[in-house]
């Protein structure tokens, strides 16, 4: 291995001895932008958030403010054009490839507008298959898909496909998918926009219980008055910059 990859592989795994051990996510002076010259577009500027664990954090804004940006920042499936992203205590900024790859697979859930979910598969393999990628045996698999399934509502839907599923019964796949195995942070991206209102509420309604009594972390980029609502925390983002960050409760 070169000196250099080395470096970056040393960056990418320190831990940082000063942080809060309940500290799940903190970005440090995060910055994103697009274009150069009279183009340049500043997309995110000197972004400073920390996310504790079993928080429910909405981040607003209006359209263009940077909320996706953020979320995909702090997901890693976008890469800043400076500053640090510390996920569970590692920065995952350095991180390149396989190894970004795998620790976003064992430590991030996604819970996306569009669903996202493999349209051969059906809703149990589409939750279980995340766990086949880790490893996890059939046993152990077959345990946590069961719960899981109960708890967001879809037993007895086990083996239909996305298409034969309505909008929020897919939703609540995905959101199965994305606390099955057991990740440090579930980020949702306008997870209601594609619901009507009831349904958007109780999905909500469900994934707020599933914050209270298994302390699992959320954060969501959103325009919804319902997870505003809901949400302990707000945090404002204007042009790319967070103005306000209001904590309840």
């Amino acid at each position: 291995m070169t000196i250099l990859a080395n470096t970056i592989a040393e960056v990418a795994s320190t831990k940082r001895p000063d942080i809060n051990k309940n500290t799940v996510i903190e970005t440090n002076r995060l910055c994103r932008e697009f274009g150069q010259g009279d183009t340049l577009v500043k997309a995110l500027t000197d972004a400073n958030i920390t996310i504790e664990r079993g928080e429910f954090t909405a981040i607003i804004g209006p359209s263009g403010s940077g909320k996706s940006t953020l979320l995909q920042l702090i997901g890693g499936l976008d890469t800043a054009s400076s500053g640090d992203v510390f996920l569970d205590n590692k920065n995952i900024s350095h991180m390149t490839g396989t190894e970004l790859s795998d620790f976003r697979r064992d430590h991030i859930g996604f819970i996306f507008q569009a669903y996202n979910l493999i349209p051969v598969l059906s809703a149990r393999e589409n939750i279980e298959y995340i766990m086949l990628l880790q490893g996890i045996s059939a046993a152990e698999r077959k345990s946590r898909v069961d719960k899981l399934m109960h708890a967001v509502g879809l037993e007895g839907l086990g083996d239909r496909r996305p298409a034969e599923l309505s909008g929020g019964q897919q939703q609540r796949v995905a959101v199965a998918r994305a606390m099955v195995s057991k990740p440090s942070i579930i980020l949702a991206d306008e997870p209601t926009a594609n619901l009507d209102s009831k349904t958007g509420a109780d999905l909500l309604d469900m994934m707020k219980d599933l914050n209270e009594q298994q302390n699992m972390t959320f954060v969501f980029s959103t325009h919804d008055p319902k997870i505003m609502e809901r949400a302990r925390r707000i945090i404002r983002l204007v042009d790319g910059c967070v103005v306000d960050d209001e904590r309840r409760g």
